[in-house]
């Protein structure tokens, strides 16, 4: 049975993960500081995409995203593994990036989908739970 500490901390890692889909999807960059670490590594090769640091990651996704103004992630299944004040944080994603906000056709060019999983390492910090690292495992994507 779980405790009211995990359900609790779980209910927040949630919070964290719709955090950076929404900072992801709107632009809102600065919400990426509510979801890291200062020192955390993002790692996004598995899609032919950049690894580095939190700023190198802001920065090369302001610079990337603005192609697809349509972008929506779906989080999905997700496993926790607590160890004292870190977890082990997998979950599924879905994502779509379209060339445009406005109705498209399915089949437009520009218009990207894909899925796979999000493997964080969290740390329970003051200011609550946070990404130290993020592994992107990309299984599938197609483009038009």
């Amino acid at each position: 049975m779980m405790s009211m500490q995990e359900i609790s901390d779980r209910f927040e890692i949630g919070e964290v993960l719709a955090r950076y889909a929404l900072a992801v999807d709107t632009g809102r960059w600065s919400l990426l500081d509510s979801v890291f670490t200062p020192n955390a590594v993002l790692d996004y090769t598995s899609s032919g995409g950049a690894k580095g640091s939190l700023n190198e990651l802001k920065a090369w996704l302001s610079e990337i995203l603005p192609t697809w103004p349509g972008r929506q992630h779906l989080l999905g299944a997700m496993m926790i593994a607590f160890d004292g004040d870190e977890a082990g944080v997998t979950v599924s994603y879905t994502d779509t990036l379209a060339p445009s906000r406005d109705a498209i056709k399915a089949d437009a060019p520009g218009l990207v989908r894909g899925g796979g999983w999000y493997h964080h390492r969290m740390v329970r910090t003051p200011a609550g739970w946070r990404s130290r690292d993020v592994v992107l495992e990309q299984l599938w994507r197609t483009m038009q």
